[in-house]
């Protein structure tokens, strides 16, 4: 039986002041006595927000509920809300479901491997020396956003790949506007037309001579056309360029500004795993995601209706206190398993790993360098990324002795 509950016209958003790593407090009131609530789309649809954990796995578990996004009605403000989504292009298999979606994971699930993925920790290993190296020479203060957090995971995922990384400010120029829900439609659309023209004439060039990474084998050990390539191409390095930056930059702080956490972790460099979950909790730095209900579905006691879409805020529900204790409190010894910042069921994030592999190498060397690293301007200084999907920091001035 469904029960009443709030209805709200915007998503919220506003952080609380002075406090850059806690989500929206409206959230987690929102979560605490309604886990999933009604929720009017900037196009006027009425749809729902989920921020409880079970509600949010519930919904990503469902095969009744759909990520295609011509279904979808954006839950963020902002003029490309507005725009009507047109089917995923050929390969983007985020947005596409069933059968549809299972084809193009299968092709690229054995890229990804565990395994694999530890066995990329040297060339991980070599490159953060590398920045780390190029950090102490210049001297006793950085920026760690430029010099350490962009350039090893965009290092890593165009090397993977097979993309050349000289070009990866220009495919960090024009990822960025597709992660500001704010940004002008036309300039939006310009970073689409301008990444795929050059992702489509990389996969014509590794056709005719194909080259040792993912793409070049994709091309000769798939049926694949150019068109499904580069949509796959262009999902896979959007995703690598911006997150494990973010995550990079955003965590440091998070550690800088909680010495006892910071502490625990250099005096157990063992724990840097469960430390590197916990923040991935902690932080949250993808704001939301959402599902379309393809029929009826009974969920959180209440009846969400077909074509109704659920937004899902994973920043509650990694704040839920019924699945995680004292939620609010950055914990390097918790047992974070069950976050949700790589998604859930089908759809869980492809390159989980390779994001949790760069990270405990690039943490623990960082760490292990700089043992008097320290914010090199007040916290409160600190530019937050507080315009995009992603989450993070524009700039995180640091020095050390």
């Amino acid at each position: 039986m469904t029960t009443s509950v709030p209805h709200l016209t915007e998503l919220p958003l506003e952080r609380p002041k002075g406090c850059p790593f806690d989500p929206p407090a409206e959230l987690g009131t929102l979560r605490d006595e309604h886990p999933l609530v009604r929720l009017t789309f900037p196009d006027g649809h009425d749809g729902w927000l989920a921020t409880g954990h079970a509600v949010v796995r519930a919904v990503l578990a469902d095969p009744r509920f759909s990520a295609r996004q011509e279904l979808m009605h954006s839950p963020l403000p902002g003029p490309a809300a507005m725009m009507e989504m047109p089917p995923a292009p050929p390969g983007m298999f985020i947005k596409m479901d069933g059968s549809e979606h299972s084809h193009y994971r299968k092709l690229l699930t054995g890229k990804f491997t565990v395994r694999r993925m530890r066995l990329l920790s040297e060339r991980v290993e070599q490159v953060t020396t590398e920045h780390l190296d190029a950090m102490e020479q210049q001297g006793t203060s950085a920026d760690l956003v430029t010099a350490f957090a962009q350039p090893i995971p965009a290092l890593m995922i165009c090397e993977l790949l097979g993309v050349p990384y000289e070009d990866h400010e220009f495919f960090r120029r024009n990822v960025l506007p597709l992660n500001l829900p704010d940004a002008p439609a036309e300039e939006q659309e310009a970073a689409v037309n301008a990444l795929g023209e050059y992702l489509y004439k990389l996969i014509v060039a590794k056709r005719a001579a194909p080259t040792d990474d993912i793409l070049g084998e994709l091309t000769t050990t798939t049926e694949l056309t150019d068109e499904e390539l580069t949509g796959i191409a262009f999902l896979l390095l959007g995703a690598g360029l911006d997150t494990t930056a973010n995550m990079l930059a955003l965590g440091t702080f998070a550690l800088l500004q909680h010495p006892g956490q910071l502490a625990a972790v250099r005096e157990d460099p063992e724990r840097i795993e469960g430390a590197i979950e916990e923040l991935l909790r902690y932080l949250t730095i993808a704001h939301t995601g959402a599902r379309t209900a393809l029929e009826d579905v009974e969920i959180g006691g209440q009846l969400v209706r077909a074509g109704e879409v659920v937004a899902l805020s994973a920043q509650a529900a990694n704040r839920d206190p019924l699945k995680f204790p004292e939620p609010d409190r950055l914990d390097v010894r918790r047992n974070a398993a069950g976050h949700g910042s790589f998604g859930h069921g089908v759809h869980q994030c492809l390159g989980q790993q390779l994001a949790r592999v760069q990270m405990k190498v690039a943490f623990t060397g960082l760490l292990a360098r700089f043992p008097k690293l320290r914010l090199a301007v007040p916290a409160e200084e600190i530019p937050m990324r507080t315009d995009s999907d992603i989450y993070g920091v524009y700039a995180l001035p640091v020095a050390w002795d």
